[in-house]
């Protein structure tokens, strides 16, 4: 059977995406799912996406990792998801969807900028050398000095498989403050298993964390990311943060067809 993909990217983070609205897709087949994300024997990217229909929103999205099993929310994914919708004319400028977290709102502007809407976040843990939350996924967040050089991969990994979180793991991100209201972000994700060039919901963490730990008392944050930049912002309610938003571009790359 051959089947028709969409490419799009994130700042770096790349999906490749599927419009299952008519419910073709062998939704259980893992190996399908990772032999497609393969960036050797398949289409390549970080994570898989399908778009579905959904009886209370405009639409449902549905997230693979690179490994084939279906995981938590992927900020990047839902905006790159909300772009695909639009250029199918599912959606117009504005949307609401369902994902595995629930409830998100977004919008797409002028010049192809998504705003997508993420859960608000309490429970921050917070420690002398890390912190951790859940953002639709959940991101362990550490600062370190020389971020540029510093071996993401396999100090991500260590933590990611360490003591710390089980078997059930976390993201981990590493953070280098610029200043007040711009930080570098590079992550190792869950899923993939390695350094992604973005990660979305670790962005979002990563903001979040700063704002709880001191860094800054801004509430509208830059993150630069290997891939290139994104925004989050947020109000804060006691240890609460809510009308959280991961802002950034989210592209178009190419479409094809593969047989399955």
């Amino acid at each position: 059977m051959q089947i028709q993909f969409y490419k799009y990217q994130g700042t770096g983070n790349d999906f490749v995406i599927i419009d299952n609205r008519t419910n073709f897709f062998p939704k259980e087949d893992t190996k399908l799912i990772a032999r497609l994300c393969d960036r050797r024997f398949g289409i390549g990217a970080d994570g898989l996406m399908l778009l579905e229909n959904d009886s209370e929103t405009d639409f449902k999205m549905v997230y693979y990792n690179s490994d084939g099993n279906q995981s938590t929310m992927c900020g990047n994914g839902g905006r790159c998801l909300v772009a695909f919708a639009k250029q199918l004319n599912v959606i117009g400028d504005t949307t609401s969807f369902n994902a595995v977290d629930g409830l998100h709102h977004a919008s797409v502007d002028k010049d192809g900028i998504v705003s997508l809407q993420m859960i608000d976040v309490d429970g921050i843990k917070i420690n002398p050398d890390y912190s951790f939350l859940n953002t639709g996924s959940p991101h362990h967040v550490q600062l370190v000095d020389d971020l540029e050089h510093y071996n993401v991969k396999e100090n991500g990994a260590a933590i990611r498989y360490g003591e710390l979180y089980g078997k059930a793991g976390s993201n981990i991100n590493f953070v280098k403050k610029i200043d007040d209201s711009t930080f570098a972000l590079r992550t190792y994700e869950r899923g993939v298993e390695d350094e992604t060039l973005a990660c979305g919901t670790g962005a979002t963490a990563a903001a979040i964390a700063m704002n709880a730990t001191g860094q800054t008392d801004l509430t509208s944050i830059n993150m630069n990311v290997e891939g290139g930049k994104l925004s989050v912002s947020f109000k804060k309610e006691g240890n609460k943060y809510v009308d959280v938003f991961l802002n950034g571009p989210a592209k178009f790359v190419f479409e094809g067809t593969i047989e399955i």
